[in-house]
């Protein structure tokens, strides 16, 4: 059996696999893009780990994707270091493509599950014998215009076939089972394509007989489509043939197919690829071998939670796939709408219960007792959680209302975002508000206000705006994860999503598993959605770190936190930035508002003077000293930085400016006696 440390011992501590496997001229300890998902920041660089004796991978803009060469092989396999099979099928890929020869050395076949659930399978103790490989050989062409007018009517490009390293054949040749030679010549009525693979080739004749020739050694499981998958995506669409694959990749759909619909579909693979896409859907052809095989695998894929979408077609040879269904003339659109539909029935439940709590303008509800809740307002880019806090009567809730009349407004519109600036929601894409405090009269009310502010005579159509307060934690976040999905699709994306008071969202903000497991869950849609998730936190932060473990994992996982306070002047109220994950948040200016009679609404009143910045800055580091220092007297520089970027969760580099500012300021100095550590100063 492979074992951990004979790979770290065969590879320089795990180095070599790190440079096998990343491409690019990195160096050690150099910031270089993160391959492992579109990252636009050089932020990651490889190191040597004292601790644990090897090197290792940091991401500072995204920690997700840090860890060590085995985490890395994973991510890139798709396998999760923490299952035991998983893990040494790494050991296995790393000792196979770097050549280390561990496996053959030790003599012994590594077993692996081919379950992924608790039911392994029985051993195997015979190896199937494997069959011989017949010889092969086949001349490319460039491809006809006759040929590129046959793939185009299913809209695939000359772009797309290179892409999925589909070929035109002139000739082909091989030998029969008895070993006969043969070969096909490919003619203006009969052309003949290749799909090509590493070790493989397989034929398409469509309009021969036979229509499929198989060249090469296929391997365990042919996946077509597999490798130019990316890394994450929303739906991913296992199809009957490769003609089907490219027909969805050309209208912008991501597909896989294998050898045929009636091969049982792997669900170790299956369960893989769970982890990079939100939905995995059959679409299979509508003739009877299609339809039954469906339902074959939609059973036998049931754990993954693997669906059958079925078309609109007659099951008949010209009109049974979905290649047919877009040379019907077909558009991307049209499939979209089936889709919906088909969500529409997968959440129906969900969606009949929350329509009842959806605002309607054209009923309003009856006039009730206003009740005073707090609000928030979070900030941010697509892909990220972005959160605010504060204490009550500080103006989130007008702070939120900016930031969502932003995203409705006309291009044209002149509206204060009382100091934000928000991008233009051109396209229209869905604007979520769920509000689990505020009553329906109150969210009423607020919606109504923000359409002024918005310059909107009427809601528009991709505002929608959710009362959750009758609904129990549990189903509250239920109904947003349904929801944001199917308005996804409806309205082919989502600017942003405002969740006013997540901590309704679990029994107890103090509560470790059950806050991380909704932060990451929040976390996991913001990226599958490339949208911004605000979350409003109704706690008052201490100094720059938010209280519980609610508030601990948003800020860890969020990529900006704002505080909404009470200046000095009561009648101000004051933005400051506790976390920017590009910057340092005592850097930012200080935003003021404040209510204006004339106008019935907040505006934006400046900044306040860098005098200001300055002195918070220097008191919230004295802080953050007196609690350092309190552990130990004495400390180097290096071990200041490493607790500075984990109590604050900034940078390596922002750290080093905050020991530069608090030996500035005297609120650290060097030990007299030992010029290697620091002490604090006289504060």
């Amino acid at each position: 059996m492979l074992r951990k440390e004979e790979i770290l011992s065969r590879t320089n501590n795990g180095l070599f696999v790190f440079k096998h496997y990343l491409p690019g001229d990195w160096r050690i300890g150099r910031h270089f893009l993160n391959p492992l998902y579109q990252d636009k920041k050089a932020s990651c660089n490889i190191y040597f780990d004292r601790h644990s004796g090897m090197y290792k991978m940091k991401d500072f803009g995204n920690d997700n994707y840090s860890g060590d060469c085995f985490f890395l092989v994973g991510q890139l396999k798709g396998l999760d270091c923490n299952r035991a099979a998983d893990f040494v099928e790494i050991l296995e890929i790393i000792d196979r493509d770097l050549g280390l020869g561990l496996g053959l050395a030790a003599g012994t076949p590594i077993a692996i599950p081919t379950m992924v659930n608790n039911r392994n399978a029985a051993d195997k103790t015979e190896e199937t014998p494997e069959k011989p490989v017949k010889p092969y050989q086949f001349r490319e062409q460039k491809f006809p215009l006759a040929e590129l007018m046959y793939w185009q009517q299913y809209g695939i490009t000359p772009e797309l076939l290179e892409h999925y390293k589909v070929c035109s054949l002139r000739e082909y040749g091989s030998e029969t089972a008895e070993g006969k030679p043969y070969a096909y010549v490919s003619s203006v009525t009969e052309p003949m394509y290749g799909y090509k693979g590493k070790q493989h080739i397989k034929l398409y004749r469509p309009f021969s007989t036979p229509r499929f020739l198989y060249g090469g050694s296929f391997g365990e499981n042919y996946c077509f489509g597999l490798e130019q998958l990316p890394a994450k995506g929303d739906t991913l669409f296992i199809t009957g043939g490769e003609k089907d694959v490219l027909s969805l990749a050309a209208h912008g759909f991501h597909a896989i197919c294998f050898n045929s619909e009636t091969v049982t579909v792997p669900p170790t693979l299956v369960y893989r690829l769970t982890f990079r896409f939100k939905h995995i859907v059959l679409l299979y052809d509508t003739d009877k071998t299609g339809r039954e095989s469906a339902r074959k695998q939609e059973k036998l894929l049931e754990e993954f939670g693997v669906k059958r979408l079925l078309l609109p077609l007659p099951g008949t040879k010209e009109e049974k796939d979905i290649s047919d269904y877009f040379k019907a003339g077909n558009t991307r659109e049209d499939f979209l709408k089936l889709f919906i539909e088909f969500l529409d029935n997968l959440y129906s439940d969900t969606l009949i219960m929350l329509k009842s709590c959806e605002i309607d303008f054209n009923n309003p509800p009856a006039k009730a007792q206003v009740i005073i809740s707090a609000g928030d307002v979070p900030l941010g880019t697509q892909g990220n959680l972005f959160g605010i806090t504060g204490g009550e009567g500080t103006g989130k809730s007008n702070y939120v209302a900016a930031i969502v009349a932003g995203c409705i407004c006309s291009a044209d519109a002149e509206v204060d975002t009382l100091g934000i600036q928000i991008t233009t929601n051109g396209k229209r894409k869905a604007v979520l508000l769920y509000d689990t405090e505020q009553s329906e009269v109150q969210l009423f009310k607020n919606v109504g206000n923000l359409l002024i502010r918005a310059k909107q005579q009427d809601k528009p159509e991709e505002l929608k705006a959710f009362c959750l307060t009758g609904m129990s934690r549990k189903e509250r976040l239920h109904a947003i994860v349904q929801s944001m999905d199917k308005f996804y699709y409806q309205y082919g994306g989502i600017q942003l999503v405002v969740i006013d008071g997540i901590a309704d969202l679990v029994k107890s903000a103090n509560d470790e598993a059950e806050s991380v497991a909704v932060i990451d869950e929040l976390y996991r849609l913001a990226g599958i959605y490339n949208t911004c998730i605000l979350c409003v936190l109704h706690f008052v932060p201490n100094g720059l770190k938010l209280r519980g473990h609610l508030g601990s994992e948003l800020q860890r996982k969020a990529a900006t936190i704002l505080s909404i306070e009470k200046d000095d002047e009561p009648a101000l109220s004051v933005v400051k930035a506790l976390k920017v994950r590009d910057g340092s948040p005592l850097d930012v200016p200080l935003m003021l508002f404040a209510w204006d009679k004339e106008a019935g609404m907040h505006v934006y009143k400046g900044e306040k003077p860098r005098e200001e910045k300055e002195k918070r800055k220097e008191k919230e580091l004295v802080g953050v000293a007196r609690d350092i220092f309190g552990r130990q007297t004495h400390i180097t520089y290096i071990d200041l930085c490493e607790q500075l970027q984990q109590v604050l969760d900034v940078k390596e580099r922002t750290a080093k400016s905050y020991i530069r500012f608090m030996r500035e300021r005297d609120i650290i100095v060097k030990d007299p006696a030992n010029q290697s550590y620091f002490m604090i100063g006289l504060i």
